[in-house]
């Protein structure tokens, strides 16, 4: 099966290559090293491989999402373990950043190769890697197969599986079977993610360990956003749309200004989840009459401005900080899955989400069941918002129960880290 992987993939990766430039272009974030995507290291970053200290962990995290929960899991790893080596690779140049910011002093921080085994075969032989730790459920075949070939420990945490991956996994099973096979432990979020990797590969290892979301750490010396320098002074309550898609944004905002004819002291803050997306929204904003600041460009349509579009990376945290009221992104405007909604349940922050959030069913249930949150759909946002607005009591209330719920599920990052020790720790 690796063979037909490695004879297909370029034939099929070139037909990728137009979306990858056309992504390094568009998207934010970290570029200047993208080459290491093909194995090519500077000078630099070759003396910083052959300093590492062995053994060593190398953790695979995709994108922001996945490279923020690799940060507080290596520092909760580093706790128990302060001699751990580790190398941390992400895929794109917005989680590149992000590692970079905020694990370049302890790790070795690199873009992960193109899945190819001549690239994956280069980049293991720099770093000779005692484990290799992949979060959640990213499939990655040569670089699963290369690093067993070399006796390398391999483990998938933080594992789930949405109902529409696993429509397409089992669907594929007898192609991807024999990689996940390779796993020695995968550590799933949830039973039902438990009972879907067995489905797809009943020879893999499972262990629920619960979802490392709610482990998450909001720093103590959080930057603060001044918002007051873009809307300038006054009593404003913020309403933040965080994590946007497509189409989320204008309805939103017209959400926003219908409630902002009664409130006049509503301010709109969008974050879109891909921040290339920033001149996209503005137009939007424009079309529907709204004035706006946009934080990449410092573009600013109106010295009264009523919308903020954050098309940055790495504040996310910070805005939710500041505001008042959390929409949750993908899952309004026949968008799905879902985001997050942890991280303002952590600041004690009102949030409003969709009826479904297939990508995070576990926290969706709970927060449900012990009223969390709203879940409305499209019509149901702005009934919500009205009523968070005029009750700022209720809006204390739902935060602080968000908070406290969250509260009583940590642990899975200690659940997790005996795991893999469990596994590679007699060779750490």
């Amino acid at each position: 099966m690796i063979f037909l992987y490695n004879l297909l993939f370029p034939l099929v990766f070139i037909f990728f290559v137009p979306a990858i430039i056309f992504k390094l272009i568009k998207r934010g974030g970290t570029k200047n090293s993208f080459y290491e995507r093909f194995s090519l290291y500077s000078r630099k970053k070759k003396e910083q491989f052959k300093l590492l200290k062995h053994p060593v962990v190398w953790i695979h995290a995709v994108s922001v999402g996945e490279t923020q929960l690799a940060i507080d899991f290596i520092k909760s790893w580093r706790k128990r373990n302060p001699n751990l080596n580790l190398v941390i690779s992400t895929t794109t140049t917005t989680g590149q950043e992000l590692a970079q910011n905020k694990l370049s002093d302890i790790c070795t921080v690199i873009f992960c190769p193109v899945d190819y085994f001549l690239m994956i075969r280069r980049t293991l032989r720099l770093i000779k890697p005692e484990a290799l730790i992949i979060f959640e459920t990213e499939i990655w075949p040569a670089m699963i197969y290369e690093a067993k070939r070399i006796g390398t420990k391999v483990v998938q945490v933080n594992a789930r599986i949405s109902d529409h991956s696993f429509k397409g996994y089992r669907r594929f099973a007898r192609f991807i079977r024999p990689f996940l096979s390779l796993i020695d432990v995968s550590c799933a979020q949830t039973n039902i993610d438990a009972e879907r990797l067995k489905t797809i590969c009943p020879a893999l290892n499972v262990v629920k360990t619960g979802t490392m979301k709610f482990d998450q750490n909001i720093p103590l010396n959080l930057t603060e956003v001044k918002l007051d320098e873009i809307f300038g002074n006054g009593d404003f309550l913020y309403i933040l749309a965080s994590s946007t898609h497509g189409g989320e944004e204008k309805l939103i905002a017209e959400i926003y200004k219908n409630l902002a004819k009664d409130f006049d002291n509503l301010r709109l803050i969008i974050i879109p989840r891909h921040a290339e997306r920033g001149s996209e929204i503005a137009g939007e904003l424009k079309n529907l009459g709204l004035s706006y600041f946009k934080r990449s460009s410092g573009e600013r349509s109106s010295s009264d401005v009523k919308c903020l579009i954050a098309d940055t990376t790495g504040e996310v945290l910070a805005f939710m900080k500041a505001s008042d009221i959390v929409i949750m992104g993908k899952c309004f405007a026949g968008n799905d899955g879902g985001h997050n909604v942890i991280e303002p349940a952590l600041l004690g922050k009102p949030v409003i989400t969709g009826k479904e959030l297939s990508n995070f069913r576990f926290v969706m249930k709970i927060m449900k069941e012990n009223n969390a949150l709203i879940s409305v759909d499209d019509s149901g946002i702005e009934s919500a918002l009205r009523k968070l607005i005029e009750n700022p009591e209720e809006r204390k209330e739902l935060g602080a129960i968000a908070k406290a719920i969250v509260s009583q599920h940590i642990g899975a990052t200690e659940k997790t880290i005996n795991e893999i020790e469990k596994c590679i720790g007699c060779r750490l």
